[in-house]
């Protein structure tokens, strides 16, 4: 039953993805962007009745989706608990109406309100940067893409803006690893769930990271920073579509003795600096890995699901 239903999973996100690959066209150019993308994004602030408090805004074909949490943004002391989350009436009305709360936004400001119309504070907008952007690649490292050419991999592709393209795999192969990625969601409002800048970064071809614009959403373990299939990001870090956001990945290979698994693989996964694995056992392979289980090293491999999601600053340190 469960192998039916990653297949049918699978087969819908490729039919989805064929459907917005033209949509998508634009979807990485910042200045073609339409009216929705400067209203969504993150908002903080104080409230009166709450304290600190955090909102993120989703945009999507019609309406804004916002979701209210308690003690911060994700990440920026939320809880874990305290969520609610609400709708506008559609593109045109910026007022998100919450449970008990409205939400108004202008000039880059969310105005708090209770259902009275009582002020119970202002949130403004914030633009959150991963501490490990731009990480420099240590003594050691193999640099697999800087910008300069894509030859470290196989089917490697580059943007004229010098952004590696979604879809190639590593010529060299790894056992255990340090590896750091940065990637960039495409803004695609008219899209959703699987079908919206979905990628995936997989560990010597077997366990797939997933990638995926999955901000403001549950966080589970086929959204972006769970291990596919296996086990959802203990937090949803996941930025807003055109952020440039990273992944610094600790990988130990599955132990092999005459053959057979006696150890599976672990990896521990920091998703814009915050740790959401830690020591995560990968049990199988992920069902679409281009690589089986087995106890030869495997390659890197960036997904391609028809999105077009770009990458930038990837390198690794074999242990």
């Amino acid at each position: 039953m469960l192998r039916s239903r990653i297949a049918l999973e699978i087969l819908t996100v490729c039919f989805v993805g064929l459907i917005n690959s033209a949509r998508a066209a634009d979807a990485n150019d910042p200045s073609k962007v339409d009216a929705t993308f400067a209203i969504q994004g993150e908002y903080a602030g104080e409230l009166t009745d709450g304290g600190k408090t955090g909102v993120q805004v989703i945009g999507y074909k019609d309406k804004f989706h916002g979701v209210m949490y308690a003690g911060g943004l994700p990440g920026d002391g939320w809880d874990k608990k305290g969520k609610v989350e609400g709708d506008s009436a559609g593109l045109t009305d910026v007022k998100i109406k919450f449970d008990g709360k409205v939400g108004t936004i202008a000039d880059g400001k969310m105005a708090i309100t209770n259902d009275k119309g009582d002020k119970l504070g202002e949130l403004k907008h914030v633009v959150r940067e991963s501490p490990t952007l731009g990480a420099k690649p240590p003594e050691g490292a193999v640099v697999l893409f800087d910008g300069s050419n894509a030859d470290a991999w196989n089917g490697g592709k580059m943007t004229e803006d010098k952004l590696l393209i979604q879809g190639p795999t590593t010529k060299q192969k790894f056992n255990d690893f340090t590896l750091h990625v940065e990637f960039r969601l495409p803004y695609m409002p008219e899209a959703g769930g699987q079908g919206r800048g979905n990628s995936g970064v997989y560990m010597q071809g077997r366990y797939e990271v997933q990638v995926l614009d999955s901000f403001g959403l549950k966080g589970e373990n086929n959204e972006c920073g769970g291990i596919y299939t296996i086990k959802a990001p203990a937090v949803n870090m996941c930025f807003p579509p055109l952020s440039w956001q990273t992944y610094d990945i600790e990988y130990t290979a599955a132990t092999y003795e005459g053959g057979k698994k006696v150890k599976n693989a672990v990896a521990t996964v920091k998703h814009n600096g915050v740790l959401i694995q830690e020591a995560t056992e990968l049990t199988h392979a992920t069902t679409a890995a281009p690589v089986g289980e087995g106890p030869d090293a495997g390659p890197i491999y960036l997904q391609d699901h028809g999105n077009p999601v770009r990458y930038r600053n990837v390198w690794i340190v074999a242990k």
